[in-house]
């Protein structure tokens, strides 16, 4: 049993959870940036996925050139939370137009490669037994800290930049938290570069790519939900004639989701990663197919049914994670994870794409429903890994 200090846990969290805060800045300020630049209601798909694109650009890159394994994952989160508050502030001091937004954004994107994935590698480094409940607390920081744009932008600031400056000062103070208080773990494991061979041995790992598959569907619906969550409540209020502070709403749903992950991660070390994941795989699925008529709920009935989404959503997420560690061979567990990080994050795109490219011809409720088969993918993934792990395999 490794002995660690008792606030090394909720270090890392409250780490993560700043250091995160920047992932929605450009959605949580695009409202305002619509008025002023005059920008279309698709511009929500280039703000959201140059992030994502950023991200998926720096994991590879970092998983090439192994920095997480050649540098103190602490010190390369601390570089990367500060770089993330950088590229955002100059998204306040420098961005003129829609095009030097999306740069920086992308930038942000690559800086987070340095925040959310070595976080983990972080506390697995300090917490390697018990992972499905410390991916929880991390992945539910990761929610309450992508929320926390939406959180700022409720308040009654009279313009956008504030927003970006209070998100860019909470990230350097997550990088400071991790660089100060949490020195790399005992139980840190040194990984390889990643290397081709290694992906084709995962690949043909038929436990991880089950667990892949359910990673997959999960992906599919989570960001791209996380994206149109303020249209569907402005679409709502405006048929409601009902007033709401929709930045705040969105803060609350997405947030929602940081207890999911907390619960979820409780809950598996009693039924097991696979089953929580599921559960969560199936409430989520059916609020997709339920977005059409909660369009015309009151209002008590629409929080219910948003805080039952926003706490499913992702409350799967960290136990997917748990869940590819488990089934991935022991030797090529670094390029896994990253193989599948990146493709899962691809989806990601694809998805918030389609869905920015319909916002303009479809009414968002019913774009909704799109998000629908993922969730049944993940399911049916997971029903495939239970039968692998019955037989053995």
């Amino acid at each position: 049993m490794i002995q660690r200090p008792a606030y090394i846990l909720p270090a890392i969290v409250v780490a993560q959870f700043l250091g995160t805060s920047t992932w929605f800045a450009g959605n949580a300020i695009l409202p305002v940036l619509q008025q002023d630049w005059d920008l279309p209601a698709s511009a929500v798909g280039g703000l959201t996925n140059s992030v994502q694109l950023g991200f998926i650009v720096g994991a590879l890159v970092f998983a090439l050139l192994a920095l997480a394994d050649r540098l103190s994952p602490s010190k390369l989160f601390f570089i990367c939370a500060s770089g993330s508050a950088v590229f955002n502030l100059l998204i306040a001091l420098w961005a003129e137009n829609l095009n030097q937004v999306l740069l920086l954004r992308f930038l942000g994107g690559v800086m987070l490669a340095g925040v959310y994935p070595v976080g983990m590698k972080i506390a697995t480094g300090w917490y390697p037994e018990g992972l499905g409940r410390a991916l929880g607390f991390l992945v539910g920081a990761l929610a309450i800290g992508t929320s926390s744009a939406h959180f700022f932008s409720s308040l009654s600031f009279q313009t956008w930049q504030p927003v970006i400056y209070a998100v860019s000062v909470a990230s350097l103070a997550g990088g400071l938290l991790v660089l100060l208080l949490v020195p790399d773990g005992p139980a840190l494991h040194k990984g390889k570069a990643l290397k081709f061979k290694d992906l084709m041995v995962a690949m043909r790992h038929k436990p991880l790519r089950a667990s892949a598959g359910g990673y997959f569907g999960h992906m599919w619906e989570l960001y791209a939900v996380w994206a149109l969550i303020p249209y569907w409540l402005s679409v709502w209020s405006l048929r409601q004639g009902i007033e709401l502070n929709i930045s705040f709403w969105s803060f609350y749903i997405i947030a929602i989701g940081g207890a999911g992950c907390i619960l979820g991660g409780y809950w598996s070390s009693r039924i097991g990663s696979r089953s929580v994941a599921q559960v969560m795989l199936v409430i989520s699925g059916c609020c997709c197919l339920l977005s059409p008529l909660a369009i015309d709920f009151p209002f008590e009935l629409m929080l219910l049914f948003w805080t039952v989404w926003g706490f499913s959503v992702v409350a799967d997420s960290p136990q997917f994670s748990a869940l590819s560690a488990q089934t991935a061979p022991k030797e090529v567990v670094g390029a896994a994870l990253t193989m599948i990080n990146a493709i899962g994050f691809t989806i990601t795109i694809i998805a918030i794409q389609i869905s920015a490219m319909l916002l303009n011809m479809v009414a968002v409720e019913w774009i909704m429903l799109m998000f629908a088969p993922g969730p049944v993918l993940g399911v049916l993934s997971l029903r495939w890994l239970k039968r692998l792990q019955e037989q053995g395999a």
